[in-house]
C-alpha cells in the first residue's frame, strides 16, 4: 500500500501540470502514454513493437490518436487523410502475414489493429476532452479516481459477494456500488464548487453511467490479462503495473462522456 501511495503520488505530480497547461505539451505527453500502452498490449500476445506489424500498429495508432487540426495538416500535405493511412496500415498487415507465409497471421492483425483502437480511441478523447474545457477532465479524472478507490475501501470494508471472479476474483458487488455512491457524492460536490451549465439530475445520470463503465473498462483489462496469463500490463509504476492498468477506465469513460454529448 506505501508503494502505491507513494507510485500515484509522484504520478500525479508529473501527470497533473500537463493536464492543466494542455495544448502541444499535453498532446505529445498523452502520444507518449499511448505508445507504451500499445507497447504492453502488443507484449501480452508476444509481438514486439520494434517489428514491421508493431510499427504498422503503431501507425494506426499515431493516427487514431490524431486531433482534427492536425489531421487537416497532414491531409492537405498529402492528400490522404486519418482514416486512409489506417486503411493503407491494415492492408499492408494483411499483406505481411502472406508474406511471411502466415507464420504472422490473421489473428495478430486482427489483435494489433483492435489493439490499436482500443488505445487510439480512449486517448483520443483525453485529447479532444481537454480541448473542450479543464473542467470536463477534471470531472472524468475524479470519477474514475473516487470510483476506484470508494469500490476498493467499501469493498475491503463491507464486500462479501463476488462481483465476477472468474475475470477479476478481488472485486465485490458491495465494492461495485459503493465505487458509484462514492462518485454520485464526489460530482455532486464538484458540481456546488465549479457548476457545470447541466441539471442535477442529468449530472446524477451520467455520473452513475460513467462510474459503471469506467469500472467495466477496468473489468475488460483485466479480462484481457487473465486471456493471456499476464498479471499487470507492465512494471512503469511500481505498485500499480503498466500505463494501461493506471487508464483502462478512461479509455472507457472519456468516450462515453463525448457520446453522451456531456462534453461540448
Amino acid at each position: 500500500m506505501k508503494q502505491r501511495i507513494i507510485t500515484a503520488i509522484i504520478a500525479a505530480a508529473l501527470f497533473i501540470p500537463f493536464v492543466v497547461y494542455g495544448n502541444l505539451p499535453f498532446t505529445i505527453g498523452v502520444y507518449g502514454l499511448a505508445i507504451v500502452a500499445l507497447y504492453e498490449i502488443l507484449r501480452m500476445k508476444g509481438i514486439s513493437i520494434i517489428s514491421i506489424p508493431g510499427l504498422l500498429g503503431t501507425i494506426i495508432l499515431f493516427a487514431t490518436l490524431m486531433p482534427s487540426d492536425w489531421a487537416m495538416n497532414i491531409q492537405e500535405a498529402t492528400t490522404y487523410s486519418k482514416y486512409n493511412i489506417i486503411t493503407i496500415s491494415v492492408i499492408l498487415l494483411l499483406a505481411y502475414s502472406v508474406v511471411v507465409k502466415n507464420s504472422f497471421s490473421f489473428d495478430e492483425v486482427a489483435f494489433i489493429l483492435m489493439g490499436a483502437l482500443y488505445i487510439g480511441i480512449g486517448f483520443y478523447y483525453l485529447i479532444y476532452t481537454r480541448e473542450a474545457g479543464l473542467h470536463y477532465i477534471i470531472y472524468a479524472l475524479l470519477v474514475v479516481w473516487v470510483t476506484d478507490s470508494g469500490a476498493y475501501f467499501t469493498g475491503r470494508k463491507l464486500g462479501k459477494r463476488k462481483l465476477w471472479p472468474e475475470i477479476s476474483p478481488n472485486k465485490t458487488v458491495e465494492g461495485f456500488v459503493g465505487g458509484i455512491v462514492i462518485a454520485v457524492i464526489a460530482a455532486c460536490i464538484m458540481q456546488m464548487i465549479a457548476p457545470f451549465n447541466i441539471t442535477w439530475f442529468y449530472l446524477l445520470v451520467v455520473t452513475i453511467i460513467t462510474s459503471i463503465f469506467g469500472q467495466l473498462g477496468d473489468l475488460v483489462e483485466s479480462a484481457i490479462k487473465r486471456h493471456y496469463d499476464v498479471k499487470d500490463s507492465g512494471e512503469i509504476l511500481p505498485g500499480h503495473g503498466g500505463i494501461l492498468d493506471r487508464f483502462d477506465s478512461l479509455l472507457f469513460v472519456l468516450p462515453l462522456l463525448n457520446l453522451l454529448h456531456f462534453v461540448n
